[in-house]
């Protein structure tokens, strides 16, 4: 393509030359000096030791490693200790690390952007609404359960000012969806129902604008409604030091109905204010970063994204690495479905062209040159490979042990398909919420997409229940189930299917065994039999004697064995049971060093509920 409107920046800014790093480690003075990743392999041949020496010396640390694991510095950092080097990391910024890459523009190019707002509150308390007042749009109707389940975006023009909006879903479940929310937004709108007042989510979301160190405007909603009591929210939200400027405090608080449209011009303008006072500013004459907002699969279009580009000026054609793939921006799409050539900063766009559906949360960054896209994206992969592997390993040792500990654990394994990243995200955190010291959830996988056969192959081989989130398999994969004999589980609202996996955990605990004493019998006479062993002539005095029950024998109050009846019988017969008040011969498996006097006693474990 030749030179673009990034070509300048990247030949001036070094933090951000775009170049596929290269593993460069020496030791000068005795101090290991290195930058990229280093393998333990490599590792080694830098510090003149055989690899299984580092291998051996991190396993008694307790990590799992092979000579081609990635280390991360702090194990390079301990390695180099143990083996008398100091250690130290040049602060290089590869392409490959665009999501570490400090934005070094000159000032002369920097330009007012619009704000990026997030909407955030308690379900129900009218987020989605207030999205429909603003854009005259009515997207509460399409949503299941009246609940929203993925992030939106939106922009609107105000008074000559653009304002991009982020509908973040108010359900417990989307914690990671909302703190994903807070981390690209410039203000937070916090919305609170005035005849409802602060509710756990509520708190969630300060908590997330918090710690993001974004501003917070207060927008308390339903004063249309009986029982709305403004000024009980108001001194609700100071208990967790979000203090509006009535009372003194930094917060704006502007009081709402979205239902009639009642001062929403109010909250906009405060919106502005905040704005202006943060003087947001982006360089629009640079390639494009940003973040992935949420993606899935179309059926039809394929891998499709939905971007908040942050920096730069995202042009269709721009290759793209998007997570740990790439791609190309065929089309770009707007809120409206209406196709766009160009995405500035702070503007949120649907992207189609990508290799694979990049997980929510994915940072991308826009580049000139396809083959410098794919190289950098393989380089991504490996170094998520690496590392996943060794996050794995570990936790499989950790797992290992937990079980070994404890073992009465059962495992249900999980596997999760649903319509976006961020909702199979959204469902697995939650479902990794419910493990208790009895039943151990393991989501084996939560990707989006339809449910395939290669799903139910997986569950077949693992055991496990499909979750289905909004999507349904085909009559194929349907009978492919059946045949394998694998449970598909479909759902479109998500605390229904909380509540059905609770139910299943509840039904797969151990039922608690309690021991029961089902009766005891006096060794009164000795009989010496060569072909089996000594046997007891008993009486049972109290309750009754089983045939192959456990048993214990006590002498003096004290248990001096614990076994099994090997054989009951009544005169010359065998008996299944032996009541009280009759004589009996018993055997015990394995164990002759009984004597007159003793007592058998025997027992049951039995299942309480």
């Amino acid at each position: 393509m030749g030179k673009n409107r990034y070509e300048n920046d990247r030949e001036t800014n070094v933090s951000t030359k775009v170049s596929a790093s290269k593993t460069t480690a020496k030791i000068k003075d005795a101090v290991f000096i290195y930058t990229g990743a280093i393998s333990t392999g490599e590792l080694a041949k830098s510090l003149n030791v055989q690899p299984s020496d580092i291998i051996k010396f991190l396993f008694l640390q307790g990590k799992m490693i092979t000579i081609n694991t990635i280390l991360d510095d702090e194990l390079i950092g301990l390695v180099c200790l143990q083996f008398g080097y100091d250690f130290k990391k040049k602060n290089i910024v590869a392409a490959e690390n665009f999501e570490d890459v400090e934005i070094h523009d000159d000032p002369s190019k920097l330009k007012s952007r619009p704000p990026v707002v997030t909407i955030m509150g308690h379900v129900d308390h009218g987020k989605t609404t207030l999205i429909d007042s603003i854009r005259n749009s009515n997207l509460v109707a399409g949503e299941a359960g009246g609940i929203s389940q993925e992030i939106g975006a939106y922009q609107k023009e105000i008074k000559g000012q653009k304002i991009t909006f982020i509908d973040t879903p108010g359900h417990e479940a989307f914690t990671e969806m909302r703190s994903r929310g807070a981390s690209v937004t410039d203000v937070v709108v916090l919305i609170v129902a005035a005849d409802d007042g602060v509710m756990p989510q509520t708190i969630e979301a300060i908590d997330h604008a918090k710690s993001a160190n974004v501003p917070i405007i207060v927008a308390i909603n339903k004063i249309d409604k009986p029982g709305a009591d403004p000024s009980r929210v108001k001194t609700e939200l100071m208990q967790h030091d979000i203090i509006v400027e009535e009372f003194g405090g930094e917060n704006i608080c502007v009081e709402i109905s979205a239902k009639q449209k009642t001062n929403i011009d109010g909250l906009l303008e405060a919106i502005l204010l905040v704005s202006e006072m943060k003087e947001l500013k982006a360089n629009p004459d640079r390639y494009a970063l940003g973040t992935v907002l949420e993606a899935s699969l179309d059926r039809n279009e394929g891998p499709k994204a939905t971007l908040l580009v942050q920096n730069g000026t995202l042009k269709e054609g721009d290759f793209l690495v998007v997570g740990t793939s790439y791609g190309k921006a065929r089309r770009m799409t707007n809120e409206f479905k209406k196709t766009v050539s160009i995405a500035t900063p702070s503007t949120p766009v649907s992207v189609i062209g990508l290799a694979e559906v990049p997980a929510a949360g994915d940072r991308f960054m826009a580049f000139s040159d396809e083959s410098e896209a794919r190289e950098i994206a393989l380089k991504r992969k490996q170094i998520k490979e690496a590392k996943e592997k060794n996050k794995s390993s570990a936790a499989s040792l950790e797992d290992l042990f937990n079980l070994a500990n404890n073992g009465d654990v059962q495992t249900l394994n999980i596997i999760v398909k649903a319509d976006s990243t961020g909702s199979a995200e959204a469902v697995k955190g939650s479902l990794e919420k419910l493990n208790s010291d009895k039943v151990k959830l393991n989501v084996i996988r939560a990707t989006s997409g339809a449910i395939t056969e290669s799903d139910v192959l997986l569950a077949s081989a693992s055991k496990a229940i499909i979750y289905g989130f909004n999507v349904r398999p085909d009559a194929r994969t349907r009978a492919k189930a059946e045949e394998e004999k694998v449970e598909i589980r479909l759902h479109n609202i998500i605390y229904a299917l909380l509540e059905e996996i609770e139910a299943a955990m509840k039904g797969m605990l151990k039922k608690e065994l309690t021991e029961q004493i089902t009766g005891q019998a006096e060794i009164r006479k000795l009989f010496k039999v060569s072909s089996v062993g000594t046997v007891a002539g008993c009486m049972v005095t109290d309750g009754v004697m089983k045939n192959e029950q456990p048993v214990r024998l006590i002498r003096a109050g004290v248990v001096v064995y614990t076994g099994k009846l090997a054989s009951l019988q009544r005169g010359k017969d065998l008996a299944k049971e032996v009541k009280a008040g009759f004589e009996c011969g018993m055997l015990i498996e394995n164990y002759n060093d009984i004597k007159e006097g003793d007592i058998i006693e025997g027992y049951e474990m039995v299942e309480m509920k």
